[in-house]
């Protein structure tokens, strides 16, 4: 089972599993955003997802982080059941930004929208319910760290029946990752219901980062989702 909860200097959200757990959202992540150019107007969002896949990767090929958790036997049980086993399971996990994983879980409510107009019985994918169940466990992290009405309404931000994020600008959430890890620890925790609603309802600061790249784009003759900021993520971030 996939469990989030949030890091202790309010950074980001720690994503903790089994392999079975990351192989399964791997997977259904990869299957659910689509393949390369299935949606178009999608292609930046995608990405942005398959980002996080990677992270998702390199924690199953031990290149992030562990975590011993208790698996229920002892002494007794062991005795009971006449075997010796141990009594923790290694967990495997890795870490996000509060930014980057709001709008993971958002913008993957448009391709579980997406996906259901071509199936025939959503109830019953899969892979859908393994996206849900995600989104569930950072929804749970998230109710631990913002007020109620806040919870509320990142809610009602994330649960919509249209789609909206068709041609999101990405690298603003580059510059919303910057901005949240030059706040301090207390200033990030204010700041987890600003910045969903940032992400989710586009502002005049998000206007200007649109028109600025797409200004690029047309200046170098590519696709608006290859323009990047001249941002460097640090190297050791204190989570």
């Amino acid at each position: 089972m996939i469990f989030v909860k949030h890091t202790p200097n309010h950074a980001g959200v720690a994503i903790y599993g089994d392999c079975l757990d990351f192989e399964e959202l791997y997977g259904a992540l990869h299957d659910v955003v689509g393949k390369e150019n299935q949606y178009v107007a999608y292609q930046g969002v995608r990405i942005r997802v398959l980002g996080f896949c990677y992270e998702l990767r390199h924690a199953l090929m031990g290149n992030r982080e562990f975590e011993f958790v208790e698996n229920g036997m002892d002494e007794n049980r062991m005795k009971e059941l006449a075997m010796i086993t141990p009594k923790k399971n290694i967990y495997i996990g890795t870490h996000i930004l509060w930014p980057e994983i709001l709008f993971v879980i958002m913008c993957l409510s448009d391709f579980i929208l997406l996906r259901q107009k071509k199936n025939k019985y959503p109830e019953w994918d899969a892979n859908t319910a393994a996206v849900h169940k995600f989104q569930a466990a950072v929804v749970e992290c998230l109710k631990q760290v913002v007020t109620e009405a806040s919870y509320k309404r990142i809610l009602n931000m994330i649960t919509h029946d249209y789609t909206w994020f068709y041609g999101y600008t990405i690298q603003y959430i580059d510059i919303l990752n910057g901005k949240f890890l030059a706040m301090n620890k207390e200033k990030r925790l204010k700041s987890v219901a600003i910045i969903a609603k940032r992400i989710a309802e586009p502002d005049d600061e998000y206007r200007e980062v649109r028109e600025e790249v797409l200004e690029e784009a047309l200046k170098y003759n590519c696709p608006a989702d290859e323009i990047q900021y001249d941002w460097d993520y640090p190297e050791n971030i204190q989570w």
